[in-house]
């Protein structure tokens, strides 16, 4: 069994497992923080942007003021922003038999997998997965395509370039990699390849191997996989929450007797506390409007932006903002929104209880009714004349890259009244704000990440003891920056096996059983002989047949009858098609009763020597040697067969056949 790991992105995973002579894809997530080496796209020309001063070496040796702009010291590529994509030449893609999907933020390189690479499998995912999923990547493709860039970059990338290069571009990792967003057809393309399955929901992979989702607890449909065959289970954990959010409940009881439990996908922010950053959002977001400011939350079109509406919801009335309107632009809002509350299914208790009273699950529909809540598809259009300040702006996208956020960012970075929150723990905000230097609009971070944290996850492993544990290599060492903190890291027994980017794990665990199906007649056929209290075997005769992975034991053919003939031929001699096995021997041959019979069968003098696997009997007279083991008896006579024949018969006195 093998691991290849195409990402470095713990929380971003692609991996893939050969297991059973099926090939399997976990997850396909696209590492979007490659995004922030490059400037952000306005919506409205920014004068601000277009003046920033090319970039050229000091000693003159290095021009690429075209590619290059400088901004506060920093320095970003002016082009469309590319994207990580997961490691394409490692394997094959186009051997790929299936990718599972966890979650609708692991899918979004899906297209670069599927397209132009020969793949002719299937990938599987729940429901909310793949229709949230194909939001993430309309919008995403719709913030690139409304913002087109002509030039487009590529001498920074050299290797001779890039590492004359100031940081953080010079230590930007596999940037010829980096490939622009991909359109529309793509994505239909790599979704109509989408099978639908449902919570522990049992899909057979060309009899080989099972494989089920499970409730994950993260994020609508959010799963975690097993891959079981009839003797070995493989569990992937990957965005896992225990907290009690909007999803379902993770499932963990079905996580146990694993042989190999494969994780990722914890928390990025394992010293925050989600309902911590909950109140220093809302209580960071009322004093900004009380004090006449705006306030922008950069977030993606689903998630965590339920929590937030969810929370405001509560807390409007008793912070007396009633009257402030909250703005939801993104070219989804609508269809994001709405689709929350039709997955009635795939929700907790509590908000399915409501569906059947009948009330949204989520609070927002009512915001929206009572208008405290709007959403525009863009900045243009309704958005223009409907738009008052103050002001609580929801949009994308977390990087402020691309996306309206970007033409808040110009509109109001210049005044301190303003405040950006953000609440999105994919990007580091000091890079995110980096183009948009200087800034007086105020700046609070609330990561609210809900996955696993490292206390978490150990009690979790401790309960479902799964026999080996394999994770990213960031898992098994403390944060760089909080190196003496032994907690956010996993220390299990035996230690995890740790993998990185591009590296193919042979994971300890080798497949000892085999299923095999008999047919009733020759089941009926058998004679079981007791070897052991409550152990019985039989020989059987048989003919396996394989196929799809299935194995069977087939009655064996018997010889067709010879064809009538008058001449008479030489009888040739043939082994019969159906001749019995030769019987198999159970049982132990006792030392002190084996030298007795030997004794009372006229042989005297034995000489017993003890060893590691049993005992050496000599036989002086006779010189001849019978060892005696576990597993077995050898007789070692030279030229004596009768003697050899006499002590067969002895020893086969305390073995049982069968």
């Amino acid at each position: 069994m093998k691991l290849y790991c195409l990402s470095g992105h713990p929380t971003l995973p692609c991996n893939v497992l050969k297991f059973k002579s099926t090939t399997i894809m976990l997850d396909c997530g696209l590492d979007t923080t490659s995004v922030l080496n490059f400037l952000p796209l306005p919506l409205v020309h920014s004068p601000r942007l277009s003046k920033l001063p090319g970039w050229s070496a000091k000693d003159g040796t290095l021009n690429l003021e075209k590619e290059l702009k400088e901004c506060a010291g920093r320095v970003f590529v002016d082009s469309q922003p590319e994207f990580c994509l997961p490691e394409r030449e490692l394997l094959d893609l186009s051997t790929i038999d299936v990718i599972l999907i966890s979650n609708y933020h692991c899918m979004m390189a899906l297209p670069y997998i599927t397209e132009n690479t020969g793949f002719t499998g299937t990938v599987y995912a729940t429901e909310p997965t793949l229709q949230i999923g194909r939001l993430l990547m309309e919008e995403l493709v719709k913030f690139m395509e409304r913002v087109p860039k002509a030039q487009s970059a590529t001498s920074w990338k050299k290797k001779e370039i890039q590492r004359l290069l100031p940081g953080p571009l010079k230590d930007a990792t596999d940037v010829w990699t980096w490939k622009r967003s991909y359109g529309m057809q793509e994505v239909n393309s790599a979704l109509s390849k989408v099978q639908l399955v449902g919570y522990s929901q049992k899909v057979e992979l060309f009899g080989a191997v099972q494989i089920s989702p499970l409730s994950s607890g993260y994020s609508l449909g959010s799963s975690n996989w097993i891959i079981q065959s009839h003797h070995e289970k493989v569990s992937y954990v990957s965005g896992s929450s225990l907290l009690t959010t909007h999803p379902q409940p993770m499932d963990q009881s079905s996580l146990k007797n694993s042989d190999v439990l494969i994780l990722t996908g914890l928390t990025q922010m394992p010293t925050a506390n989600p309902d911590g950053m909950l109140g220093e959002f809302c209580s960071n977001l009322a004093m900004t409007i009380r004090a006449g400011g705006n306030v922008l939350v950069p977030c993606y079109s689903s998630g965590v932006i339920y929590d937030l509406l969810e929370c405001l919801y509560q807390f409007i009335d008793s912070a007396n903002l009633g009257t402030t309107p909250f703005y939801f632009i993104s070219p989804v809002a609508n269809s994001s929104l709405e689709f929350s509350q039709i997955f009635a299914e795939w929700l907790c208790h509590n908000k399915q209880s409501k569906v059947y009273l009948p009330e949204p699950p989520f609070p927002h529909a009512e915001l929206i009714q009572s208008n405290k809540l709007k959403h525009y598809p863009s900045i243009h259009g309704d958005f223009s004349s409907d738009f008052r300040q103050p002001c609580v702006v929801f949009t994308g996208h977390p990087s402020l890259r691309f996306g309206d956020v970007v033409h808040f960012m110009e509109l109001w970075g210049k005044s301190s009244l303003n405040t950006i929150i953000f609440t999105e723990p994919d990007f580091s905000y000091l890079d995110a704000l980096a183009p948009y230097q200087p800034l007086a609009m105020k700046c609070v971070y609330c990561p609210i990440d809900t996955r696993l944290n490292f206390h978490q996850v150990s009690k979790l492993l401790k309960e479902v003891q799964p026999v080996h544990v394999v994770c990213p290599e960031q898992y098994t060492q403390p944060p760089l920056t909080q190196s003496h903190r032994s907690d956010l890291m996993l220390e299990l027994q035996p230690p995890p096996m740790a993998y990185r980017r591009c590296s193919v794990l042979s994971l300890p665990f080798r497949r000892r059983y085999e299923r095999v199906y008999i047919l009733p007649e020759i089941a009926n056929s058998l004679v079981p002989s007791e070897i052991k209290p409550g152990i019985s075997v039989a020989t059987v005769s048989a003919m396996l047949h394989s196929k799809d992975n299935k194995h069977t034991l087939l009655s064996v053919p018997k010889p067709p009858p010879a064809p009538p003939t008058k001449k008479r031929k030489r009888v040739m001699e043939e082994p019969p098609v159906g001749q019995a096995p030769k019987p198999l021997l159970s049982g132990a041959v006792p030392l002190e009763a084996f030298l007795a019979l030997l004794q009372k069968n006229g042989i005297m003098e034995v000489k017993v020597e003890e060893t590691a696997e049993g005992h050496i009997l000599h036989l002086q007279a006779e010189d001849t040697l019978i060892q005696l083991e576990e597993d077995g008896t050898h007789i070692v006579c030279d030229n004596n067969e009768p003697l050899r024949t006499t002590l067969r018969d002895l020893v086969l006195r305390f073995l049982q056949k069968i």
